[in-house]
């Protein structure tokens, strides 16, 4: 715990994406931070890091592209394949997202779109 009451945290999230696009990645990567950040009452000063995944089938734009246009680029990102596995949903962009938060506060991860299939135990 940090000397504020504020501990280390992980959020993690996934969307799907229409299509190979940078705009598609872009698009659908803007709307999966905003809503982890929105549900989970988070500023760019809160992030300690993010890491995206993209299946092998999104190769046109990398994920932390849409991080730093949000404003999100004094943020260490990294990007990183998704291992293929077969019958694995397609066109899907993953983030984990640490972050300090109170040590009170749920956290709330985030699967938008076809990738809330990822995890149906948790609400929307």
């Amino acid at each position: 715990m940090s000397g504020d009451g504020r501990v280390l945290r992980a959020v993690r999230g996934a969307i799907t994406v229409e299509r190979n696009s940078a705009d598609a990645i872009h698009e659908g990567t803007s709307e999966l931070l905003a809503e982890v950040l929105g549900r989970n009452d988070l500023t760019a000063d809160d992030l300690v890091s993010i890491i995206f995944t993209a299946t092998p089938d999104l190769t046109t734009e990398f994920p932390a592209v849409a991080a730093r246009t949000m404003g999100l680029g004094s943020v260490p990102l990294l990007c990183a394949r998704e291992i293929p596995v077969e019958g694995a949903m397609p066109l899907c962009v993953r983030v984990m997202l640490h972050c300090y938060c109170p040590v009170e506060r749920q956290i709330r991860h985030v699967y938008l779109r076809d990738a809330r299939q990822l995890r149906t135990d948790l609400p929307e």
